[in-house]
């Protein structure tokens, strides 16, 4: 688990895949939060497409790549999370969400993490993936 933790820590910027309300699929970047309990917890606004997708088809999949050609790709159910608590940790840790939310208690922070999270850390060494139940 920590090497999933680790792996969405160093490689900052994620690649978060739902389908559309359209019925196609979307992918826009996104950013990993923080772990916390086993969770690996992201934010969005609840203004934004991305939240009506989550909220009406919640499974997703989140992939980002290394420097070294190493990937990984994280799936999983959306769960939302009104935790005011953790939503001022992560507002504490990421300079870019308190400049746009300011306070946990802003109507348009939503937080979430992924529940039956599946993780996969593969590369081009011809070894096989590693695999998590997270």
């Amino acid at each position: 688990m920590n090497e999933v933790k680790d792996f969405l820590t160093k490689n900052d910027v994620q690649f978060f895949a739902t389908q559309g309300l359209d019925g196609k699929p979307k992918v826009r970047p996104f950013q990993f939060m923080r772990e916390e309990g086993g969770k690996y917890y992201f934010c969005t606004s609840n203004k934004k497409p991305v939240f009506e997708e989550i909220q009406k088809l919640p499974y997703v999949e989140i992939c980002c790549a290394s420097p070294d050609f190493e990937w990984l790709r994280l799936k999983g159910k959306v769960v939302f999370t009104g935790d005011l608590t953790l939503k001022q940790r992560i507002l504490d840790a990421s300079s870019l969400v308190q400049s746009i939310y300011k306070i946990p208690e802003n109507p348009d922070f939503e937080v979430f993490y992924l529940d039956e999270a599946e993780g996969t850390i593969a590369d081009f060494s011809g070894n096989p993936p590693k695999t998590f139940n997270l």
